[in-house]
């Protein structure tokens, strides 16, 4: 007999048993509509991104038309490449390139006959004052006291009379550089000197040297024209005697004439031996005969004012040699420059008329 405890326990087995199948059934068709979803949520991030790719390259491509219609429509306003005659001629400049070569080759004449336009002498403006006759410069050095007082005893004027001379329209100077050693005795013994007799050119920046003679010519004309206005510069080595008188006498009749080289023209043998006396280092320049070519000679000679003026002016490009009566020789080859080759001028000669010697 089926007790009531027994009929309770097969009815609840039999409720537990549907239960438990449609709790499975319920989980398997959840894990299917999840597994479901998946594809759906990939596939419409994809079209996102393909609809935002898809903008992006429309609208590159719309930027790329416009831009390209722009350059399509201007392409006619782009510039030619011009000539420079075509530049001149458009902005009406033709006419004054032409002037600017013609003022180009008048400055370079103007230097060549040895004037600079707006450049005056630092001393004497020539609208104002009368132009002197000739400023004369005697080389001198350190050694040479004794030499210089004889001068001042002899030919030479000093005191009062060298200034009524220069009065006169005549300058006389005493040409010497700085030592090696600047403001040394040397130097300081030649400002004591000049102090006193005030009749001295000191070449600042030229050094004092026997190797440097061939500069010192360059430094002299260049400070003797900026500091005088003269028809002559007259160059003289310390060891001549002038005929003062004789020598301003040659230069009165000479007065007005351009372009004079003056002196006691010669020639020579090019010393190409090294360690020999007149060695010229730059002796193959002079060709195979080894010639010297015509020049005055290095005791007196003398440069009117347009010369001296062109030194002044080039003395950075002038080329220099051992001599410095060479040198300026052959910078006077280059211009068009008038020789005279004078024998008063020829101081080792024994011709009575002369306005040198040999001291």
């Amino acid at each position: 007999m089926e007790t009531l405890a027994s009929a309770m326990r097969r009815e609840n087995r039999r409720f537990k048993a549907p239960s438990s199948s449609s709790a499975a059934a319920s989980a398997s068709a959840s894990a299917g509509v999840a597994s479901g979803r998946v594809p759906l949520v990939m596939a419409f991030l994809s079209c996102l991104a393909w609809l935002y790719i898809a903008g992006r390259l429309w609208q590159d491509a719309q930027t790329r038309a416009i831009l390209s219609g722009l350059l399509e429509k201007n392409s006619g306003n782009l510039p030619k490449v011009l000539s420079v005659e075509d530049k001149l001629r458009n902005l009406g400049c033709k006419e004054i390139g032409r002037k600017i070569v013609e003022a180009e080759m008048d400055l370079t004449k103007a230097k060549s006959e040895g004037y600079l336009w707006g450049n005056r002498t630092a001393a004497v403006d020539s609208e104002e004052k009368k132009q002197l006759l000739a400023v004369i410069g005697v080389y001198t050095g350190f050694g040479s006291r004794l030499k210089r007082n004889v001068f001042r005893g002899s030919w030479m004027p000093r005191g009062d009379a060298l200034k009524k001379l220069e009065e006169k329209g005549v300058v006389i100077r005493f040409v010497i550089g700085r030592s090696a050693n600047r403001g040394d005795s040397l130097d300081r013994n030649i400002d004591d000197e000049n102090r006193s007799t005030k009749d001295f050119l000191i070449l600042e920046s030229h050094e004092e040297a026997t190797e440097e003679l061939p500069s010192k010519a360059k430094f002299f004309f260049s400070a003797a024209v900026e500091a005088w206005d003269a028809e002559f510069y007259v160059k003289v080595e310390d060891n001549i005697n002038l005929d003062l008188a004789g020598l301003i006498e040659m230069l009165e009749g000479r007065r007005g004439d351009k372009g004079l080289y003056m002196g006691c023209m010669k020639s020579g043998v090019v010393v190409s031996d090294e360690g020999q006396q007149w060695y010229e280092p730059e002796w193959w320049k002079f060709g195979d005969s080894k010639t010297y070519f015509r020049h005055a000679s290095g005791s007196l000679f003398i440069l009117s004012n347009n010369l001296a003026r062109y030194i002044n002016i080039n003395s950075a490009s002038l080329q220099s040699y051992a001599h410095d009566d060479i040198s300026v020789g052959s910078w006077m080859m280059g211009v068009n420059a008038t020789y005279v080759d004078d024998d008063r001028l020829c101081c080792s000669s024994s011709r009575q008329e002369k306005v040198c010697s040999n001291a």
